[in-house]
């Protein structure tokens, strides 16, 4: 990491909402803590998959828990994420694969924009209840957040090939080598090692570490 900077990595995926809250607090941070902040996009559900972990919500009470957590955290975060009792079969009912592939392709072409697009996934999928899957509205979300209709366009293409899905795919196993077994999983690079963080509610105990 430059300057003495502790690197942290926010390894995260769109459509975990969780994901969102530790993204904005994060951006917030990066202005007060002496950190170099790197988004990995990943695939959360390579992540599950690989350690055989279940959607939370599959169990009922926690379900039910994690309604009023997620309101709770989102008007705690300031941030716009709205909650519907169909929230879970929205999620469950969604792929985020081509969303990851094409924020992936700007990472490697254009990552400037990481961070904006990211966060318009986020808008339009918590936010709006809007379909992030489907190609049309991918190149909407990516005019939302600045990338032009030829940028969007191409990146759109490079989603589909061998190296976008290949970098997706080692992000993914980066993140499972650091212990990840869902999102966001935060691994700050101090001290000569890394550690990691699992969930948006660690981050006093990842300031602790860093001495921050």
């Amino acid at each position: 990491a430059s300057m003495g900077r502790t690197l942290v990595e926010l390894f995260y995926d769109v459509i975990s909402p969780y994901s969102w809250l530790a993204f904005e607090a994060l951006c917030r941070y990066r202005h007060i803590w002496n950190i170099e902040l790197r988004f990995r996009p990943a695939f959360l559900g390579g992540i599950m998959q690989q350690t055989g972990n279940k959607p939370p919500a599959m169990l009922p009470k926690r379900g039910e828990y994690l309604l009023k957590d997620m309101k709770r955290m989102a008007k705690y975060y300031q941030v716009p994420l709205r909650m519907t009792p169909d929230a879970f079969q929205h999620i469950m009912g969604t792929s985020s694969l081509t969303a990851m592939r094409f924020i992936t392709a700007i990472d490697m072409t254009n990552p400037q924009y990481l961070e904006p697009l990211s966060r318009q996934f986020w808008m339009r999928f918590w936010s709006q209840h809007e379909d992030i899957s489907q190609p049309e509205n991918i190149l909407a979300i990516a005019r939302q957040a600045g990338l032009s209709a030829e940028l969007s366009q191409k990146a759109l293409e490079m989603a589909s090939s061998p190296p976008v899905k290949d970098r997706l795919k080692d992000t993914t196993t980066e993140a499972l080598k650091h212990g990840a077994f869902g999102m966001p999983a935060v691994v700050a690079h101090y001290d000569g090692k890394p550690h990691l963080f699992f969930g948006s509610d660690r981050l006093e105990l990842l300031g602790s570490i860093i001495g921050e």
